[in-house]
């Protein structure tokens, strides 16, 4: 996909917002026990702090050990297409990290769905507060349980968290913009400090890559087990894992630039039922280079915007949604409740 695939900015004026609320969402968010608004979610550290009490320690990072390879560092700035892998049969035993597409024997259109997207990184923007948007192209990302067909946008500037869809193909009652997270920066560029090392991925692919991950269990939020493999979906588990290449090498664009290890894949969980389907996703980068996003391009078409005014995106807790169940009877987990009561 290329930039000039993605719809036109179209700037978002109040009325136009205010009339494109219908059912959906327009309530402000609420705070939880721990202190923490609900639209507050729990990354690890990755893009904010909450659920430091769940990390092995309270900065949620990782010291790698004797033989362990030092963490890898993104960019200042970059730009990468990427194919989104959304498996939903036999993932159990074919996990990522994937070597482009999932392994044989799974089958497209029959085990898992294809679609694209674009995402663009500054971490220089505004003095050094990053900014960073996701571009999902007709399919959504597949973590709430909602249906994912449809074009939609994550854009992070500073703390703030914005979702973007498109008149092309918005859900019905659904606002062109709403506040997605006041507390959800882009990552930084050591954002991977923050997960374990995985020696388990690595070997998946041969040593080509530098694995990391861990799933973390839904009902109490702290992290169980390093690794993608075994699967922990019905279990209750969910993934977050990231991939870079074992080798660093020149940039594609800026081959001036000193040699780095490039990311290869960013693997996690989905929503695991219907409608959503999607136990495992992986979205791997097919174009990383060192190109400078431009603005107006891409986070522009938000940065206009007010959070105080915007309504709350509600997109993990969407109104009159029925609380699916797993094969194991145990609600469907989702990255917005973990570790909370429902």
């Amino acid at each position: 996909m290329s930039l000039a695939s993605r719809p036109p900015l179209v700037p978002v004026s109040a009325l136009t917002l205010a009339l494109s609320l219908g059912g959906f969402a327009c309530s402000k968010s609420a705070t939880r026990a721990d202190g923490d608004a609900d639209d507050v979610y729990a990354t690890y550290g990755v893009h904010n702090s909450s659920h430091a009490s769940e990390c092995a320690n309270r900065q949620c990072e990782y010291t790698r050990g004797p033989g362990e390879p030092a963490n890898p560092v993104y960019p200042e700035y970059w730009t990468s297409n990427w194919t989104m892998y959304r498996v939903f049969n036999n993932y159990e035993t074919h996990l990522p990290p994937y070597d482009g597409k999932p392994p044989a024997p799974l089958v497209e259109g029959q085990d898992y769905e294809v679609s694209y997207g674009t995402t663009y990184y500054d971490s220089t923007w505004n003095g050094g507060q990053g900014a960073m948007m996701e571009h999902y192209e007709k399919r959504c990302l597949p973590i709430f349980p909602l249906p994912s067909n449809y074009t939609c946008s994550f854009i992070s500037l500073g703390d703030t968290a914005f979702f973007v869809t498109y008149d092309s193909d918005r859900p019905e009652g659904m606002p062109p913009v709403c506040l997605f997270s006041p507390r959800n920066h882009p990552p930084r560029r050591d954002f991977v400090k923050h997960l374990p090392y995985s020696q388990g991925d690595s070997a998946q692919l041969g040593g080509r890559v530098q694995g990391y991950s861990f799933w973390v269990d839904h009902a109490t939020g702290k992290p169980i087990q390093t690794g993608a493999s075994p699967d922990q979906t019905q279990a209750g588990g969910i993934l977050f894992g990231y991939a870079f290449d074992s080798t660093a090498t020149p940039d594609r664009v800026d081959t001036a630039a000193p040699p780095y290890r490039h990311p290869q894949s960013f693997y996690f969980s989905g929503y695991p039922v219907a409608p959503a389907n999607a136990p495992i996703v992986s979205q791997n980068y097919t174009d990383f280079a060192m190109i400078r996003p431009d603005p107006a391009k891409t986070w522009d078409q938000v940065s206009g915007l007010d959070p105080k005014t915007l309504p709350r995106c509600q997109l993990f807790d969407p109104p009159n949604t029925p609380n699916a169940l797993l094969k194991s009877g145990k609600p469907a987990p989702t990255w917005g409740t973990i570790g909370r009561k429902r």
